[in-house]
C-alpha cells in the first residue's frame, strides 16, 4: 500500500515543479517543444562511436535544471527507473563488436564505445523530455502540440493516458486497502485472490471510466480537450528556441572538446 501512494505522488511531482514561476515555467510551451524536439533529433543523428561530441549537449539541461530551480533528486530517480532497459539493450554490444580502438597507451573494444553512447544518448534525451514536462505541464504541452498540428486524437489520447494512469492506481490502492481489512495478518495478496481482485478492477475502471467521461461531457466536451489559451509569442520566446537551435547545430557540425583541446595543446606548445 505505501508503494502505490509513494507512486501516486511521485507521479504528481511533475505536475507540481511545472506549477513554479520561473523564467523557464514563463517561456511559450510551443518554444520549449520545439527546442527539445532539435535537441533530441540532434542528439540522436550522432553515430554509435562518438561520444566526446555528445559532450557539449550537457549544458542544456544544466542551463534548464539551474533557470528552473528544478530539484535534481526526482528527475534523476526517473532517469534510473528506465537505466535497466538501457543497460539492457546495449550490453551486448562488447561482445558483438569487438574491434579493438586505441584510447590512449589501452587498447579496449569499440563495443564498450558504443555502449558508452547508447547510455549517454539515453541519460540525454531522457532527461530533456523529463524536464520539458517538468516545466511546460502535460496540459499546456497538449496545447502546443495542437498548435503544431498534431491529430488531435492522438493528443487527447496522450493526454488522458497520462492524466488518469492515476485514477487507475487510486483504484488499485483502494482494492488493496480492502483486501488488507479483510486480512490484516497476511502480508501481500494471496495468489487465489488474484483472479478475483483483477476482475474488480476491470469493473471498477470501466465504471469509473464511464462516470469520468459522463462528467466531461456535461462539462461541454466534444472530442477536443480545451487546454486554455496562449500569450502571444515575445521576442524572448523566440529567441530562446533560436538561440539552442544554433548552439545545437554548431555543436553538431564541429566537435568542440576536440577543437578545445587542440587550442589548449597549442597554446602549451
Amino acid at each position: 500500500m505505501a508503494n502505490i501512494m509513494n507512486s501516486l505522488y511521485n507521479m504528481r511531482i511533475l505536475d507540481d515543479l511545472a506549477r513554479q514561476e520561473t523564467v523557464i515555467h514563463k517561456l511559450h510551451p510551443l518554444m520549449k517543444l520545439l527546442t527539445t524536439v532539435s535537441y533530441l533529433t540532434v542528439v540522436v543523428s550522432f553515430g554509435r562511436y562518438e561520444i566526446g561530441g555528445l559532450l557539449p549537449f550537457l549544458i542544456y539541461p544544466v542551463m534548464v535544471f539551474t533557470l528552473a530551480e528544478l530539484p535534481v533528486k526526482p528527475i534523476l530517480l526517473r532517469i534510473l527507473i528506465v537505466s535497466p532497459f538501457i543497460i539492457g539493450i546495449g550490453i551486448l554490444n562488447p561482445f558483438f563488436d569487438q574491434q579493438g580502438y586505441l584510447l590512449g597507451e589501452r587498447v579496449i573494444s569499440r563495443g564498450w564505445i558504443t555502449f558508452g553512447s547508447i547510455l549517454l544518448k539515453s541519460g540525454l534525451t531522457v532527461t530533456a523530455a523529463l524536464l520539458l514536462i517538468a516545466t511546460t505541464g502535460m496540459d499546456r504541452l497538449a496545447g502546443a502540440l495542437r498548435m503544431m498540428k498534431i491529430p488531435r486524437i492522438f493528443v487527447l489520447q496522450l493526454l488522458l493516458t497520462y492524466r488518469y494512469i492515476s485514477v487507475l492506481m487510486e483504484e488499485v490502492a483502494r482494492i488493496l486497502r480492502a483486501y488488507s481489512l479483510r486480512a490484516p495478518n497476511q502480508k501481500g495478496v494471496h495468489r487465489s485472490a488474484w483472479g478475483s481482485l483483477a476482475g474488480q478492477l476491470i469493473l471498477r475502471t470501466f465504471d469509473r471510466a464511464q462516470r469520468i467521461y459522463e462528467a466531461m461531457c456535461l462539462r461541454g466536451f466534444a472530442g477536443e480537450y480545451n487546454t486554455g489559451g496562449f500569450k502571444e509569442i515575445r521576442a524572448w520566446d523566440l529567441s530562446y528556441f533560436i538561440g539552442w537551435a544554433l548552439f545545437f547545430a554548431v555543436a553538431r557540425m564541429y566537435n568542440i572538446p576536440m577543437l578545445i583541446g587542440s587550442l589548449i595543446t597549442g597554446v602549451i606548445k
